[in-house]
């Protein structure tokens, strides 16, 4: 199985530090659907940087080829609800602690 990573960054910056309600739901469901793909085996790990301006995450994640990878990105609701843009790129985990990227 391919490995892949998207990228995400917020595409109202100040969102980090002053969401509105509606990005706050978006941002719950996307939550969400990181821990469903976690759940079902496809995600190997999801997280974002820490610094409120220029922030941005990361999921890195399988799936057998571009389209099931892009179908994956695309369903995320943080992506589909526009709160987030994102990039796709292919990806392979060279180095891991035990177990991260099995």
């Amino acid at each position: 199985m391919a490995q892949w990573l998207y990228r995400i960054v917020p595409t109202r910056p100040e969102m980090v530090v002053d969401a509105t309600p509606e990005e706050e739901r978006i941002v719950g469901e996307h939550f969400a659907y990181l821990v469903s793909l976690r759940d079902r085996g496809i995600m190997i790990l999801a997280g974002r940087t820490q610094e409120p301006e220029g922030t941005f995450g990361i999921t890195i994640f399988e799936a057998e080829d571009e389209h099931a990878a892009r179908s994956v990105m695309d369903a995320d609701p943080g992506v589909a609800g526009g709160v987030f843009a994102a990039t796709l790129h292919p990806y392979a985990v060279a180095v891991a602690r035990d177990g991260l990227a099995d």
